[in-house]
């Protein structure tokens, strides 16, 4: 199966107006990120804000972002939850949407075994066998991890052909790359440069949202193989990469949007808008980017 999830990928925002979805503002913000150069755009993800949308709203959110990028860049619509049973009935749903893969997340507060991993991902591949899948790897957020191991063991599985790595241990990421040829992707936005000198073929990244010319420029940089001056890129996009993840994602990600007049921005509880203090070192931040 032909592997297209290389390149800079955008975790887009879902911007909201009174609490409801503003398709006109995610639209708006598709259409820019296409015109940036991005490899692809991720949906319905944690910067998506995925806790709290209805399968009713990822359904919409898939479908618009189909119909808008279709023939221009790929769609993934994150499906995955930590119900093996309502994680397959979602992807095919998404599959049924005309997406081009699926990023299937490690099940959170389940606390599998490695071997209950396996047998996950396994049964949400064999579900959807023409759908490409892409495992995330966050244990920010689900506390356990999947090893390199029981990643080499799913990579034989023909549609599970790519990792989304949101680890800072360069360590792990060299053992799989040993036991492995899945296409691994940074999802730390300030470890993209290194991990992709370690043979990541990308990023699935937050910045992009507010940055996508410049991520586009690091990922190709380091595809030519020029990691000296996308060190210098990195180095650039450094603080406001850190100014991100000042509080949750996607807070600060979707202030800085509504900052800059691309979305109204606003968030869903159990989320709340950035703390005062938080706001005033953002803002100092993005005046630094002219933002």
């Amino acid at each position: 199966m032909k592997n297209m999830f290389e390149g800079a990928f955008v975790a887009l925002v879902t911007p909201f107006r009174r609490g409801r979805i503003d398709f006109p503002k995610l639209i708006e913000l598709m259409d820019y990120q296409i015109r940036c150069g991005i490899s692809g755009i991720v949906v319905c993800a944690t910067t998506g804000e995925a806790p709290t949308l209805s399968d009713d709203e990822k359904i919409s959110v898939i479908k618009t972002a189909v119909r808008r990028c279709k023939g221009r860049v790929p769609v993934i619509a994150y499906t995955g939850t930590s119900d093996t049973a309502h994680s397959i009935a979602f992807t095919k749903t998404a599959a049924s949407l005309g997406v081009n893969g699926a990023l299937v997340v490690v099940p959170y507060y389940n606390k599998p075994s490695q071997e209950g991993m396996f047998q996950h991902f396994k049964a949400i591949a064999q579900s959807v066998p023409k759908v490409p899948l892409i495992l995330y790897n966050v244990p920010s957020r689900t506390v356990v991890s999947i090893k390199p191991q029981t990643i080499a063991r799913l990579s034989k599985i023909k549609n599970i052909v790519a990792v989304k790595e949101a680890i800072s241990d360069m360590d792990e990421i060299k053992h799989l790359k040993r036991l492995s040829g899945i296409t691994i992707l940074s999802g730390e936005d300030a470890l993209t440069c290194q991990m992709m000198e370690l043979g990541a073929k990308g990023v699935i990244s937050v910045l992009a949202n507010i940055m996508p010319d410049e991520v586009v420029l690091l990922v190709n940089l380091c595809v030519q193989g020029n990691f000296k001056e996308a060190e210098k890129v990195n180095e650039y996009l450094l603080p406001l990469s850190k100014a991100l993840f000042l509080e949750s994602n996607p807070v600060p990600v979707k202030t800085a949007l509504a900052l800059a007049g691309k979305i109204n921005g606003g968030v869903r509880l159990p989320l709340v808008p950035l703390a005062r203090e938080n706001l005033r070192k953002l803002k100092s931040v993005l005046r630094k980017y002219k933002i």
